[in-house]
């Protein structure tokens, strides 16, 4: 599921076009969807149904609902789909509208050639005349200062045009590092959905829907067998898939479920990979965008001072080491430290869905390969 590549700002839209008002002409215009995303091909189960019934009703009425819709989830559960399934539903039943859908690093990417070929009032004026914003991978807009003024604008312009404005992260607002405060504020003003690691369920579900898609047919139970020991993602899922289909149509054989056990064997135990201390500290300094040495220094500095006890939270409850041992790790404090660590977080989670929901994903992190 990789992001499509967008074409250059002036290709996208044609801004300003001679004798229109600045209406953009339909056919000159370029959405940057891929087509099979759509509502109909996405598996619903409850690790998404509340992200997808949103997702279709801002389709239905964009710029009405839940303006902006902001959709959270680890890597691969679905969230591409589901905002480029708005965008495709939206041309499908209104082809008039503009439809753009980009990456944050895409619009990192057209903003700085604007800067430097002095086009930036195209630039804006090609995004003012969008009437739905779909945003893939917010989080990587987390330190770049200009960018964030730049998409602030754009954010509000469109807004106070009622224009639809959806939004992906692997994150929740709050937790993006170095985030503008008011743009958090933005993105927390509409409606947030989560997408979590699908059920077994649900993985049988989108092998099944995979494998009518490819005109293949594999045994139940071979499904079943890869539904159970690939676990992270729908990503992961397709790619076991592809891998004991090439493998056994090479080989000339009927998969079994032994075949499939072989076949996926170096997959299969790289996730399961156990979890270090070590390990811990540095999903914890890369999700919370801090420096990994730092967690093991005495600095205080807020955000960094708060990543140290994720960390040390998670250590207490994934592995079996002593609160001792914890705080020498983490620059040498003592056990009562670890403690607080742990009773704050812990108590933050109670308090704090969203947060909550933080930290499933990062435990989700430790066990990803």
């Amino acid at each position: 599921m990789s992001h499509p590549v967008a074409p250059s700002l002036p290709n996208v839209f044609l801004a300003g076009a001679s004798g229109s008002g600045g209406v953009s002409h339909p056919e000159r215009r370029v959405s940057n969807l891929n087509p099979r995303y759509t509502f109909e091909n996405f598996i619903v189960g409850e690790n998404n149904e509340l992200a997808r019934a949103a997702c279709f009703a801002v389709s239905q009425s964009p710029g009405t609902l839940y303006n902006p819709l902001f959709i959270y989830g680890v890597v691969g559960v679905g969230k591409t789909h589901l905002i480029q399934a708005i965008g495709n539903e939206v041309i499908k039943n209104a082809p008039e509208k503009t439809v753009r859908y980009t990456t944050s690093e895409q619009f990192t990417n057209e903003l700085i050639d604007s800067l430097k070929n002095q086009s930036m009032e195209a630039f804006k004026t090609a995004y003012r005349e969008i009437d739905v914003l779909l945003i893939d991978d917010v989080q990587f807009l987390s330190g770049r200062e200009k960018t964030q003024q730049e998409f602030f604008h754009v954010f509000n312009n469109l807004y106070q045009a009622n224009k639809q404005i959806v939004i992906t992260s692997d994150r929740t607002p709050k937790a993006i590092p170095t985030l503008e405060d008011r743009l958090k504020s933005r993105f927390e003003g509409g409606m947030i959905a989560d997408v979590s690691r699908p059920g077994l369920e649900t993985r049988v579900a989108i092998l099944r829907l995979k494998l009518l898609e490819k005109g293949n047919v594999l045994a139940d139970d071979c499904v079943r067998f890869i539904a159970e020991n690939i676990t992270n993602n729908a990503r992961e899922l397709e790619g076991a898939l592809n891998r004991v289909l090439a493998s056994a149509e090479f080989q000339k054989v009927h998969p079994t479920v032994p075949y499939v056990e072989k076949v996926l064997g170096n997959i299969i135990t790289a996730n399961k990979k156990s979890v270090t201390l070590e390990s811990i500290a540095r999903a914890s300094a890369e999700f919370y965008n801090v420096p990994e040495e730092a967690l093991q220094k005495k600095g205080r500095k807020k955000e960094i001072a708060f990543a140290r006890q994720v960390a040390m939270y998670l250590v207490r409850t994934e592995l079996d080491i002593s609160l001792s041992a914890i705080g020498k790790f983490f620059g040498g404090r003592d056990h009562t430290t670890v403690l607080h660590a742990v009773d704050r977080v812990q108590k933050d989670m109670e308090k704090d869905g969203r947060f909550k929901e933080d930290m499933v994903s990062l435990r989700e992190r430790l066990y990803r390969e």
